[in-house]
């Protein structure tokens, strides 16, 4: 049930990614494996890739070997893991048969699972009982928040007087998530308070405290639910910046977002994130609309009021070399920095970011 989502879960996880590690509905798997403030990520559960350690697959991430499965891992692996994640997104949000196998082992050792997809998992007897006969739990991450709990927008987001930037894409599984998450940690680094909004459930899973899963939340209170996660972090932590994960994309038809963002979370300014490699919005490889180009997506953000302050590019697909001239070519037709987080880092934007903030400069003399 959802109190036991926002319990404070932590401890030593493994991931399960059924065979999909390398693939992009392994993104959940990509994220943790790059690092979490939640879980200590001791191994990957892959048969295709086991006996490679994360890094290979995955670029910037942590030294994390990979298991074929479950039975290997107890075999191999001096630590004990507590929790067991799905680090896959599947298609239709439905356990993968291929997964199920591995979830029972899990739960059999007393192992429990975090599960993120839209399945609750809770409910299904043969999982519920296996879980309370070993003392594991079924954390479902997506399951709804009861109507009780949820909020509807009321515009007190205007109290929350932190630099808001939306991270949004313009597509899904492009990266947003990862760039906000490189941006806070880079900019606490220099003494600057900055916190990820998270609004999926990799997110949360890395140890963001504030936020909601967009689309685990009923359509008429995602405003407000965005707008007190704002609101309950501005009053607990006092930030100065915070970056608001973007979901999907403004355009595409599967799932379009991002005006949420930007109306309802008040984001005057915007970081879009761009892949260039990719021309059709994912999984819409038939269908007849194309990912925009980022110029014609900058022009959409500014008549919705927001600025876009920088470009950040998702290299998948592309060599670095090609990656770095699409990067300074685009800077010239744009006039705005672009650049590759996870190749090049975020310290080109840094004082960039430092300077919307209002009362930095004074700061800066005062010390």
């Amino acid at each position: 049930n959802h109190k036991t989502m926002t319990k404070n879960h932590t401890g030593n996880a493994i991931v399960l990614t059924g065979g999909l590690l390398s693939s992009n509905y392994a993104k959940t798997a990509h994220g943790l494996a790059r690092g979490s403030d939640r879980f200590r990520i001791l191994g990957i559960i892959d048969e295709k890739d086991a006996g490679i350690s994360a890094p290979e697959r995955i670029p910037n991430a942590l030294d994390i070997p990979v298991y074929a499965n479950v039975e290997d891992f107890l075999l191999h692996s001096s630590e004990k893991a507590d929790y067991c994640i799905i680090g896959i997104a599947a298609r239709g949000g439905r356990l993968p048969m291929e997964l199920r196998r591995e979830v029972e082992e899990c739960l059999s050792r007393g192992i429990s699972l975090v599960n993120g997809l839209h399945q609750s998992l809770s409910d299904d007897p043969t999982l519920a009982s296996l879980a309370h006969q070993n003392g594991a739990e079924i954390i479902d991450i997506r399951k709804p928040k009861p109507f009780e709990e949820l909020h509807f927008w009321n515009g007190s987001i205007k109290e929350v007087k932190s630099v808001k930037i939306a991270v949004l894409g313009t597509d899904c599984a492009v990266g947003k998530r990862t760039t906000s998450r490189i941006l806070a940690k880079a900019l606490e680094k220099e003494g600057v308070k900055a916190e990820m909004i998270y609004t999926g459930q990799t997110g949360w899973m890395q140890g963001s405290k504030y936020g909601f899963i967009f689309d685990a939340t009923l359509n008429d209170f995602i405003s407000g639910e965005l707008e007190a996660a704002m609101v309950a972090c501005y009053k607990d932590l006092k930030p100065d910046i915070m970056f608001i994960e973007g979901q999907s994309s403004l355009r595409n038809p599967s799932g379009p977002c991002g005006a949420e963002m930007i109306l309802s979370g008040d984001a005057k300014k915007v970081i879009l994130q761009v892949m260039p490699n990719r021309t059709r919005f994912k999984g819409l490889d038939d269908y007849p609309a194309e990912v925009p180009k980022p110029a014609d997506e900058i022009d959409l953000i500014n008549r919705y009021g927001a600025e876009v302050m920088a470009v950040t590019v998702n290299t998948q697909g592309i060599n670095r070399s090609a990656a770095e001239s699409y990067a300074v070519e685009l800077e010239k037709i744009l006039g705005i920095p672009v650049i590759l987080p996870l190749e090049q880092g975020v310290d080109r934007l840094l004082p960039l970011l430092k300077s919307l903030i209002p009362t930095h400069e004074n700061q800066a003399h005062s010390h």
